[in-house]
């Protein structure tokens, strides 16, 4: 019996973001497992409980029993689906994953059930602070293949056209990422009618509102977009304002993605199952890793679902190839985002899925195929950076949760 020896968190920042890899050691010589366990704004509370809890937990059990050790894991805090627990949580699971392929000398994949597809259409963030210059960044991508563009201008509604909004607050107001809700409504229905008069309807376009509407606004933006068929508008409204997706099904034909910020199963099954939304956006490790994602698939698939997992630069390139193998097994996968890996990152990362043509395509290697060169990690040490675009208030300087 294989066992897990030793546990251990690996944190790096090689493209100046941080990230957090988790590295799972096994009695059987020079077998290990990476899994990403990425929550960047808190990482040392991530690494934290790894190291203090889960190690303690999970050392010299047998690396075969993944489902046991996520539901032994899930449940051993009794408080749970939580960000960090589930990140934490996350690491080991996929690590635990990459064990298997490598036991088994099979790529995660075909643990799943082998490829529906041979790669995976990705789309790319092209933003930019006028709509000329959106229009030039998708012409880029375009030149590279890709057929997916996520359409941006400025940072969330944080900025419009050239320079910031005009936003009067009051005197001795806080400092913060101020946004106007109208302003920038207005502002990306012209972007839209922009690019499609200049570029045609021959490309996929996106849009992320990132929650920084009230559920009128957003039905009212969505409603505005129908003529420029976006290929999905992602997290038009925040977790907590759920219920109002059933209005929004009811008044608009624009494809909608939702998901990033949950971390409980609760937050997205009746969303699924009375086909609210078109895509699911979750982040792997938030809810978990790769084992309740499996399950998530498979509860989309059945309702007509696609998957779109979030793939931002916040993901190391071991929770990118975990996507990517679920994204090959799963027949109802939509689209996955992706933000390219830097050439640091691949240096410290050798393996990494390779992007041609606009699809991402796995190595072929047992397990994940990402491996990570801990002595080119240690080069790039984390550092906590203040979330400037996290930190949002409205024009009168109110505090709020993007």
């Amino acid at each position: 019996m294989v066992t897990i020896r030793n546990i251990k968190t690996i944190l790096t920042a090689p493209r100046g973001i941080d990230l957090v890899v988790v590295k799972v050691e096994t009695s059987e010589p020079g077998l290990y497992g990476l899994g990403c366990a990425t929550f960047t704004q808190r990482y040392e509370a991530v690494a934290t409980a790894v190291n203090e809890y889960l190690k303690p937990l999970l050392e010299g059990r047998n690396v075969e029993d993944i489902e046991d050790i996520w539901q032994t894991a899930m449940g051993s805090s009794y408080w749970r689906n939580g960000p960090v627990l589930n990140n934490a949580l996350s690491g080991v699971d996929e690590a635990l994953w990459d064990i298997k392929g490598k036991m088994a000398n099979m790529p995660v994949y075909d643990l799943f059930g082998g490829k529906c597809r041979q790669a995976a259409a990705v789309y790319r963030h092209t933003d930019g602070a006028t709509p000329e210059e959106v229009e030039e960044n998708v012409r880029r991508y375009m030149e590279q293949g890709y057929r997916y563009l996520r359409c941006q201008m400025g940072v969330y509604g944080g900025q419009m056209g050239k320079g910031k909004q005009r936003i009067v607050s009051p005197e001795n107001s806080k400092p913060g990422a101020y946004y106007d809700a109208h302003q920038y409504c207005e502002g990306v229905v012209k972007l839209f009618a922009h690019l499609r008069d200049k570029l045609g309807y021959e490309i996929e376009l996106l849009h992320d509102v990132h929650e920084r509407l009230t559920p009128i606004q957003a039905i009212g933006l969505a409603k505005r977009l129908e003529p420029y068929q976006l290929f999905f508008l992602e997290d038009a409204l925040p977790p907590e304002q759920i219920q109002w997706f059933q209005t929004m099904r009811a008044q608009t034909a624009v494809p909608i993605a939702m998901g990033e910020l949950f971390n409980n199963p609760l937050e997205w099954r009746e969303l699924v199952a009375k086909g609210l939304i078109d895509y699911i956006r979750v982040h792997l490790s938030q809810i978990g890793g790769l084992t309740p994602a499996r399950k998530l698939a498979v509860l989309c698939e059945a309702f007509g679902v696609r998957t779109a997992w979030h793939g931002p630069g916040d993901l190391s390139p071991v929770g990118a190839a975990a996507q990517l193998h679920l994204d090959l097994a799963s027949p109802n996968f939509g689209i996955q985002e992706f933000a390219g890996f830097s050439e640091e990152e691949q240096e410290v990362f050798p393996g990494c899925p390779e992007v041609r043509e606009g699809y991402l395509y796995a190595n072929g290697k047992p397990g994940l195929g990402v491996d990570i060169d801990e002595a080119k990690a240690a080069k790039y040490p984390c550092s906590y950076r203040e979330p400037g675009w996290l930190l949002a208030r409205t024009t009168d300087g109110t505090a709020v949760r993007p």
